[in-house]
């Protein structure tokens, strides 16, 4: 007599095992390259909200700030005049070799009030912008 046995072999099991493993691995390489990316776009941001800032202060008081009026977490104001509510700090954790020790906006007033220079780190190449060390200044962002 014959029994007749339903179910899944071993090496069925293990095959289903395998594709499922790489499937996830797959799924978390995408999503940390989304992150990177997110980050990255987040500097972009910030360092073009801040440039704005500067630009009103500027208007109002014919120089940008000091360089020690803009320190990260305090905002960007002048009397009862408040430009930007909070200075951003660079998302964690800094991306790509570069950024390992330039994770950070390093703002800079130069030329007696009359310029300045935003200083930032990308990760990756994110929409136009090379990765690497970057400036900003009154005149845009220029890549490295």
């Amino acid at each position: 007599m014959r029994k007749n046995k339903s179910g899944f072999t071993l090496i069925e099991l293990l095959v289903v095992i395998a594709i499922i493993g790489l499937l996830s691995t797959l799924s978390i390489l995408a999503l940390n390259t989304a992150r990177a990316r997110s980050r990255d776009a987040k500097r972009i941001s910030d360092v073009k909200q801040m440039q704005t800032a500067l630009e009103m202060y500027f208007n109002d008081n014919n120089a940008y700030p000091p360089t020690t009026a803009i320190v990260a977490g305090n905002p960007i104001a002048t009397g009862t005049v408040t430009y930007m509510g909070v200075v951003p700090t660079a998302p964690t954790p800094a991306d790509g070799t570069a950024c390992a020790t330039a994770n950070s906006y390093v703002y800079t007033n130069t030329g007696a009030g009359s310029t300045y220079t935003i200083k930032y780190c990308l990760g990756s190449k994110t929409g136009g912008a090379a990765a690497g060390v970057h400036t900003a200044t009154p005149a845009g962002i220029t890549n490295p």
